[in-house]
């Protein structure tokens, strides 16, 4: 059999507890009072002090909250005292008489004040079962024995033992490798084994926390463990030979790691933040603060206990709130929350496990801010008991007054927003009160026109509440009430006709100068002594005309009701009433006239020109009559033919179809085409009944079998419509417009050939005269230039012929010579413009002439010259010197200079 030796596994709990440091310590809490609150500290231990232990925490009472204090041991060797007061052992030793007694001082850094207390440390009592467990040996298990099988049959198997699991503190301080178990098989007897342990925290990660003696089976750990990464460790032990091959069934080891309390509480957050209502009553729910420890939750170490440790500010009492010690919920314990008054608390919340035990538990500490929110516990009160303002008369969305009203509440809420409503004193609704927003005062707006002849003053009762109603409970009463007292001023009000329009019933046609009737207007300002004028604003057909004081209204014209400024038997007329207010003010009324119609309008026949054929058959001209008056001076119309000429009997006849309608036909068999003037007598049915002789042009003309006119010409006389002129006229003066810009174009085009063109008189003319030079040579200096050629044009050599060797170097190159035009010497009529336009083609098609149109270079003439300056021609001195009469031989055209020059002394 294979068995684990090690410690009685009963007293692994017990070990546990003790490196937990199970300490109990007694005080009695007093009042505050600087110093420790106990003479005496005790602590049982239940076991030897072991380094780094916590035995106990001693509290020292700092009343004013502002002595730091620091604390000494009078044993430091062996203890020591953090700031907190918790007291740990620097070093294991044994518990003794002689360590069991020491003193704790706390010193004030600041004035040096100290204070001291003693603190006795006692065993707890051994119990004799734990003395027999101690002693006991190391117990072995072993392996489960495999039974041989009989004959062939099963034999049912012992089943494998359970080993308890192995319990291990956190954080152990060693001495390492720790000896926890030892492993071992009854086989070892006969067989040299070896020993092995696999899983996580062994030959898996994270490897080498345990380790086992292959020889002897000692499991033993490497290093402290930490509860928080890894709780559980799940081993299996292996027993094999030197060839490897197992000999046992592998066998399961559980090491469980005990939690010690290493972890600290932490808040999810440092700073918690909450509301509640001002006002509320006594446990009213305000917010949850939730703080986490990393040690085992099910264990004293990971259990929490919640508590505030301070209220900012303490008014009105310092414990406004509590908390839930398990919970974390914060509730109001006190009544006064007024946010008028104080708007946020500030709470410091104190987390510690150990369920809370201030002595052994590990603290720590958050924020929780709670803002008192506002509720409508304050209404609004008016600054005034009474407001004034004024208005003038029929002014409309005009603000009156302003109504401030103060409100504790916080601003821009519900809670502080004002209504206003107007309780009383304005009966027809003509005052509204609107809300400014950002001030929340009261605007009176007038919103209907007030009259001051009706209403002078105005007192409105007016009343402001909150949006939202009171807080249950509040004494206040919910509104606040103020008297409005509005003045309205009077001023200048328009004149007004009445009635406006106003509508008469006349005959058409009365006579100039008859009085229609009397429009007059009213002031309203009654209480202003004012002067009214009357005049006419409009009058379309200036008919009519208004005396300016007493508004009588007389005709200046005949009434017509046919004419186009009456519509629908009306004719409209605008007058002005004007007073003499300041400023003046006036008003507008309109006359309408409904005009009665008097039979004063003859009929006219209608159509005035028709058609018919020769003879009286296929067709006939259907004719009516056109009345401007109305029934009863209109239809039904009589029909007839005068008596003469007596032509008009005798080849028409007219036939009445009905009330309005007749018919005109042939009364003989054949007519002359043409045109025939038909006079017509039309009588209406007014009383008197008028009667009119109107003249229906009729054109006769040849019809074909369907009854048209089959003639190209149509009627053409008077009666040609004013349009028909108008457009005639348009034509005309179009076409004459066009005509007139051709012809100036023409002009202006003539003008440009002509200024193109040279223009010289036939006497003057000396075409003959103009020559071609192609260059003018070098001058008289020049030995090979014939003076000759200036005198006979024809005769001129070719550049070709002249010696190359005396060519000068400005000369155009030598190429073939251009066909450039030459004149005859014979006078003709041509026009010298044709001559020169011919030479400018010639010249451009010259490949040997320089490009451009530029310059031609002509060669020197030198310095001097034979044939003398040409300014002789010119000149007074020389005339008498040469002989001139040869110009007479010339012709015609040197006639003007043989008269200047050969005609002697004239």
């Amino acid at each position: 059999m294979c068995r684990i030796l090690g410690a009685p596994r009963t007293l692994l709990p017990l070990l546990a507890a003790l490196l937990q440091a199970s300490v109990e310590a007694s005080g009695e809490i007093a009042l505050c009072k600087t110093g420790f609150p106990e003479d005496v500290y005790s602590a049982v231990l239940s076991q030897d002090v072991l380094e780094g232990q916590p035995l106990l925490n001693v509290k020292f009472s700092n009343c004013n909250g502002k002595r730091k204090v620091q604390y000494e041991s009078s044993e430091p060797a062996d203890f020591k005292v953090d700031e907190d007061g918790m007291v740990y052992a620097v070093r294991s030793f044994p518990l003794s008489s002689e360590h069991s007694k020491f003193l704790i001082y706390a010193q004030d850094k600041e004035t040096q004040e100290k204070w001291q207390v003693a603190v006795k440390l006692s065993l707890k009592p051994t119990l004799p079962e734990d003395s027999m467990k101690e002693s006991r040996e190391i117990e072995e298990i072993v392996f489960p024995r495999q039974l041989p099988k009989h004959s062939g049959s099963l034999q049912r198997q012992k089943r494998d033992w359970v080993i308890p699991p192995i319990n291990l503190p956190e954080n152990s301080r060693g001495p390492f490798p720790q000896e926890l178990v030892r492993i071992r098989s009854d086989r070892d007897k006969n067989l040299s084994l070896r020993y092995s342990v696999t899983g996580p925290g062994a030959d898996q990660p994270p490897t080498g926390i345990f380790i086992i003696n292959p020889i002897s089976g000692q499991l033993s750990v490497t290093k402290p463990l930490d509860r928080e990464l890894i709780a559980r460790f799940h081993l299996r032990a292996h027993a094999v030979d030197i060839n490897g091959n197992q000999v046992e069934n592998p066998i399961d080891i559980v090491i469980n790691v005990i939690d010690m309390n290493d972890n600290r509480p932490e808040f999810l957050h440092q700073v918690w933040n909450g509301t509640v209502p001002e006002g509320s009553k006594p446990g009213t729910y305000v917010m949850t603060v939730t703080a986490i420890d990393a040690d085992d939750p099910n264990a004293l170490n990971g259990m929490l206990r919640y508590r505030i440790l301070s209220q900012a500010p303490s008014t009105p009492s310092p414990n406004m709130f509590t908390i839930n010690n398990e919970t974390g919920d914060i509730i109001t314990v006190a009544a006064g929350l007024d946010r008028e008054k104080v708007q946020q608390y500030t709470l410091i919340i104190q987390a510690t496990d150990m369920e809370g035990n201030p002595t052994y538990g590990l603290s720590n500490t958050a924020t929780a801010v709670i803002t008192v929110t506002d509720v409508n516990d304050n209404p609004p009160e008016f600054t005034a008991m009474t407001f004034y303002g004024e208005v003038p008369e029929n002014r409309v969305d005009v603000i009156v007054a302003n109504l401030t009203v103060t409100d504790k509440d916080q601003p821009h809420t519900p809670a502080w927003n004002a209504v206003y409503r107007i309780s009383g004193g304005d009966p027809t609704g003509r005052f509204a009160i609107q809300t400014d927003p950002n001030s929340n005062d009261g605007l009176v707006t007038v919103v209907k026109p007030i009259d001051f002849e009706t209403n002078r003053m105005f007192v409105l009762t007016v009343a402001a509440e909150n949006q939202v109603p009171l807080a249950k409970g509040i004494q206040h009463p919910p509104q606040s009430t103020a008297t409005v007292s509005v003045t309205v001023i009077d001023v200048n009000e328009n004149p007004y006709f009445a009635p406006n329009p106003k509508i008469i019933r006349q005959e058409e046609g009365l006579h100039t100068g008859t009085m229609l009737t009397t429009f007059t207007a009213q002031d309203p300002d009654r209480y202003m002594q004012q002067n009214i004028r009357y005049t006419k604003l409009s009058d379309p057909a200036n008919w009519l005309k208004i005396d300016p004081v007493n508004g009588q209204i007389t005709t200046i014209a005949v009434l017509d009701r046919e004419s186009p400024n009456v519509k629908n038997n009306i004719y409209n007329a605008t007058f002005l009433a004007s007073d003499n207010g300041i400023p003046p003010m006036s008003g507008t009324g309109t006359l309408q006239i409904y005009l009665l119609d008097i039979n004063d309008n003859a009929p006219q026949v209608l159509p005035q020109e028709a058609e018919t054929c020769e003879t009286p058959e296929p067709n006939s001209i259907n004719i009516t009559a056109l009345d401007y008056d109305i029934d009863p001076n209109a239809g039904p119309f009589a029909f007839d033919l005068p008596l003469s000429p007596v032509t008009i009997k005798r080849n028409w006849t007219i036939t009445r179809l009905n009330g309005d309608f007749a018919q005109l036909n042939l009364k003989i068999k054949f007519l002359e085409a043409g045109i025939y003037e038909v006079p017509i007598i039309i009588t209406d049915s007014g009383n008197p009944p008028k009667s009119n002789i109107s003249i229906l042009r009729v054109k006769v003309c040849q019809c074909d079998s369907n009854g048209d006119c089959t003639d190209v010409d149509r009627i053409v006389g008077a009666g040609l419509g004013t349009g028909a002129i108008i457009a005639i006229l348009l034509c005309i003066i179009i076409l004459l417009i066009l005509v007139l810009m051709f012809v100036v174009w023409m002009k202006r085009r003539d003008k440009e050939r002509q200024a193109k063109q040279l223009l010289i008189d036939p006497e003057d003319d000396v075409r003959d005269n103009i020559l071609k030079y192609d260059e003018e040579g070098g001058g008289e200096e020049d030995q090979d230039y014939d003076l000759s050629q200036l005198q006979q044009p024809d005769t001129v050599e070719p550049d070709a012929i002249k010696p190359v060797g005396i060519r000068r170097l400005d000369e155009r190159p030598i190429h073939a010579e251009p066909q450039y035009p030459v004149r005859s010497a014979a006078p003709h009529p041509g026009d010298i413009g044709d001559f020169i336009n011919e030479g400018l083609k010639a010249a451009d098609n010259d490949p040997t002439a320089p490009p451009y149109d530029s310059l031609l270079v002509f060669d020197y003439e030198g310095s001097g010259s034979t044939a003398g300056s040409l300014s002789s021609l010119n000149s007074s001195s020389s005339g008498g010197e040469q002989d001139y009469d040869y110009l007479n031989d010339w012709g015609p055209r040197f006639k003007k200079l043989a008269d200047m020059y050969g005609g002697g002394d004239d």
